[in-house]
């Protein structure tokens, strides 16, 4: 009984030590190992595409055809066919102006011209009428007459009374010649004031007949309704007698052609040159990208808050017509792209004091975890670098 009591008495103590001279060697176990690496720091070299670019932040613009619509007729708007986003031919009626003034100068200038011609007319037959007195004939047959008379007379066989009578008609037929000869002149020259009247009223009745197809305002190229400036009862004035400052209708633009009128920094200008390619996103279309290339670079540039831009104009392809005049949009401009290389984070990379590249790879073996691996690397862009050499699609890397 007391062998029992004392073996128990050492069986404890001899337990705690065990434990403890365990711990230990698992404490100096541990403490001997290298250092692992957080899984969160850790990226796979990958397979995929990189591309060096430059962003230009604008907006959508018509490339060409963008018109300010503006009337040649004045008067009031009687009907407005097409809204804001309508699209339209050429030829299309847009707006029609209320004519009913301008129709009742044209029925007045037109019966103005049917009087006018009608004078003509009577002219012309009064210098006809003053051609035929102005021949001899008459004059010829009195003459006869008178010879005849005189004859008979100075033979005693025709009293005085009848040989007066044949004078004064020879006398009456001179006179109605020379008359009728000085009414041709007259006539002729009234028929061409009369002449020149018809055509004065004919240019009135063509320039109200004018005005009368300038009434209804038509769209002259195929495109869409960016802007809409005039309501139903707006008065709107000619740009034939305003100019400029005639009262604009509408603004049409053709957005099957558009461009990103964007700005870029004086930095990157020198980068860019007219024909690279650009990938083109707006707010609207989040997940959707449109394709251009840069067509037009200003060669002025603009400095506001002490930076200088340069605007750049990049041609995007619109056939379905989902971009829209004065949309936000970026522009990316690619310098340089490759497809289907190995990549690694840029946040890996590691430059040495010769710009050499290496990157940390995890390595169980090593004293620290971790070993460095040079590699060649190519292009980059702040988020990704290029591999040309050195690494293996697959290899993980640190984050530094």
């Amino acid at each position: 009984m007391a062998k029992k009591k004392n073996s128990k008495r050492w069986l404890i103590p001899l337990i705690i030590i065990i434990i403890i001279l365990a711990g230990i060697g698992i404490f100096a176990q541990m403490d001997s190992a290298p250092p692992t690496v957080d899984s969160e720091n850790l990226r796979k070299v990958e397979r995929g595409d990189i591309a060096r670019s430059v962003v230009a932040t604008g907006v959508i613009e018509p490339i060409s055809n963008r018109i300010e619509i503006r009337s040649k007729a004045s008067g009031i708007v009687k009907q407005i066919n097409v809204d804001v986003g309508d699209r339209v031919i050429p030829g299309q009626v847009l707006v029609e102006l209320d004519r009913d003034q301008l129709l009742a100068q044209f029925r007045e200038a037109e019966a103005n011209l049917q009087a006018a011609r009608a004078d003509v007319v009577t002219m012309q037959a009064e210098l006809e009428r003053s051609r035929i007195l102005a021949e001899e004939h008459d004059v010829r047959l009195a003459r006869t007459n008178h010879k005849r008379s005189t004859e008979l007379y100075e033979q005693n066989l025709l009293p005085r009374s009848d040989f007066d009578i044949t004078q004064g008609r020879l006398e009456e037929a001179l006179n109605r010649q020379r008359a009728a000869a000085a009414a041709i002149g007259v006539a002729e020259a009234s028929i061409v004031q009369r002449e020149a009247r018809v055509s004065q009223i004919q240019a009135i009745v063509d320039r109200i007949s004018e005005e009368l197809k300038y009434t209804s305002i038509r769209s002259p190229i195929k495109g869409i309704v960016l802007s809409r400036d005039i309501e139903t009862g707006s008065a709107v004035s000619s740009i034939l007698t305003m100019g400029a400052g005639a009262t604009r209708v509408m603004v049409l633009g053709d957005m099957n052609d558009v461009y990103v009128r964007g700005k870029v920094n004086e930095i990157d200008i020198g980068k860019i040159h007219i024909g690279l390619p650009a990938r083109i996103t707006v707010e609207t279309y989040k997940d959707k990208v449109f394709h251009g290339e840069v067509y037009k670079i200003a060669p002025l540039g603009v400095e506001w808050n002490n930076v200088t831009s340069f605007e750049v104009r990049v041609s995007v392809e619109n056939p379905a017509g989902l971009l829209l005049a004065n949309m936000s949009a970026n522009s990316e401009i690619i310098l340089e792209e490759h497809q289907d290389i190995l990549t690694i984070p840029e946040g890996a990379v590691i430059f040495d004091l010769d710009k050499k590249t290496y990157v940390e790879v995890p390595d169980a073996t090593a004293e620290i975890g971790r070993r460095r691996v040079a590699f060649d690397m190519g292009i980059s862009t702040g988020i990704k670098a290029e591999v040309l050499s050195g690494l293996e699609e697959g290899m993980q890397v640190i984050l530094q």
